[in-house]
């Protein structure tokens, strides 16, 4: 894409030059993460890079609606409704695959999703590439004119929100289970955080404490939240000791409700050039006679789950809850990564930040997906190289 560091990139990778990579990567907590690093970069040139841009001011501005919160309360009635919402978001990840339309390169919303990413470990994978390729340091994974400190500083002015570390729980289910735990990791040594499992949670009263590591009893007074309501409804093993419903003393860094309002759930809403055709099975008049050009996806899943790409008129009808469904036109992912062979495909997810207090989210960092299959995931791309989870570059 940006053929001047495309090339020069490709002429200094070898095996040798990524096994160092990932061994750098591994040395900070002797771990490597279980989801696959892919080998380079992705170099993203100006005009991509604005149009990202505007496609996500465009999100921001349906977002800030007046009547957003009316038009996605049907969101929480089928799902959960925690209480205390947030005025907004704390953290917005926009996922745009890169595509060809017209013969041109254009990216196309994918999802939007009102949660956290792996905002801290894209910061520290960015260096790893730079420890690797010195001169990688020429660009920036940031947006809006960030640099690292001040990229950390509006990441903990986010979670923390001025709160002592010891206060502000990162919450997951299980987190040393979870394939997202290095960027847990690297939460905990940037901000002195504790990470904790749902069921370490102790309830008292409408206060939430946690025993830290010197045997103390703790109050948890804000929580970042990861927790998948989806993962926790199944997993009927886990004991706790309070519930996400209770009338709780806890501020929340990335309020529960958010992960339902910003999902699948408004992309009907969504109309122009960076979206996609999408309807709700409900308001759907006739099925297509061309559903090879279609997809079909739940309003609320997780990691692709329930997705059916190549699409039958027995899926659709067989569906019962047709107000919980979307039919998706298809997208074509342009191969536009040229690798040592061959070229490979981008979905870009662009990381924005929202503490409290600011007027609009702040579009901060990116996280990149390769690939070499029909979609993206790793399902698609086993026993592939030149795939996987990276980073997009920017010229400063």
């Amino acid at each position: 894409m940006v053929s001047k560091y495309r090339e020069l990139f490709n002429s200094e990778f070898s095996q040798e030059t990524y096994r160092a990579f990932l061994k750098d990567l591994e040395g900070d907590f002797d771990y490597l993460p279980t989801f696959r690093v892919a080998e380079t970069p992705f170099f993203i040139p100006e005009k991509l890079k604005n149009q990202l841009l505007e496609g996500c001011q465009q999100l921001i501005d349906f977002i800030k609606r007046e009547d957003f919160k009316a038009l996605t309360q049907k969101s929480l009635l089928v799902n959960y409704h925690v209480p205390n919402e947030n005025q907004h978001t704390h953290f917005l990840a926009v996922d745009f695959g890169i595509c060809e339309e017209n013969g041109e390169i254009i990216p196309k919303l994918i999802e939007a999703q009102g949660f956290p990413s792996i905002f801290n470990y894209q910061a520290h994978l960015y260096k790893k590439w730079t420890n690797t390729y010195p001169f990688l340091k020429e660009l920036t994974p940031y947006l809006s004119g960030l640099d690292e400190t001040t990229y950390y500083q509006l990441l903990e002015k986010t979670i923390l929100n001025g709160l002592p570390a010891k206060h502000v729980v990162l919450l997951e289910i299980e987190p040393e289970k979870q394939n997202t735990k290095i960027d847990f990791y690297y939460c905990r040594k940037d901000f002195g955080m504790p990470v904790i499992c749902v069921t370490e949670v102790i309830k008292k009263g409408k206060q939430l404490f946690y025993i830290n590591e010197q045997g103390e009893e703790v109050q948890i007074k804000r929580i970042y939240n990861r927790v998948i309501f989806d993962e926790l409804e199944n997993r009927k093993d886990l004991h706790l000791q309070f519930s996400f419903m209770d009338e709780l003393d806890v501020e929340w860094a990335g309020h529960p409700n958010w992960f339902y309002r910003i999902s699948k759930f408004i992309l009907p809403y969504l109309s122009g050039p960076y979206f996609i055709e999408s309807t709700l099975l409900s308001d759907l008049k006739e099925i297509p006679e061309d559903l090879e050009n279609y997809v079909l996806k739940p309003l609320f899943s997780f990691s692709g789950a329930g997705v059916i790409y190549n699409v039958h008129r027995e899926d659709i009808e067989g569906v019962t809850q047709k107000d919980l469904y979307i039919l998706q036109r298809k997208v074509h992912y342009k191969p536009i990564v040229k690798a040592i062979e061959g070229y490979v495909k981008a979905e870009v997810r662009v990381l924005l930040l929202w503490p409290e207090g600011d007027e609009h989210p702040t579009l901060a960092g990116n996280v990149v997906r390769l690939s070499r299959g029909e979609m993206i995931g790793v399902k698609f791309n086993k026993d592939k190289d030149w795939v996987g989870g990276t980073i997009g570059l920017f010229e400063k």
